[in-house]
């Protein structure tokens, strides 16, 4: 038995401070499943930044190699005159 419903007293008096505390807690755990899922979808995306930002370097030293492939026998030949 609640410890409140103990000293006396009607029990609808306590009844609605029960239901608002359900309520209240109902909440809480929504708000905290809510931010749970927020986090896991923020670490989603930053895996996928994560991801992106290797292949854009990737590519960018793509790039820079297939450039200095073209440009280093041009140099080497000048190089040699």
């Amino acid at each position: 038995m609640n410890g409140r419903r103990d000293i006396g007293g009607s029990r609808y008096l306590y009844d609605s401070f029960d239901a608002a505390h359900a309520r209240i807690d109902a909440n809480e755990r929504v708000a905290e499943e809510r931010w749970l899922a927020l986090a896991r979808r923020l670490e989603r995306i930053d895996m996928s930044l994560d991801r992106l930002e290797k292949r854009l370097w990737l590519t960018v030293y793509g790039v820079a190699t297939i450039v200095l492939s073209q440009l280093l026998p041009k140099i080497l030949a000048g190089l040699g005159q």
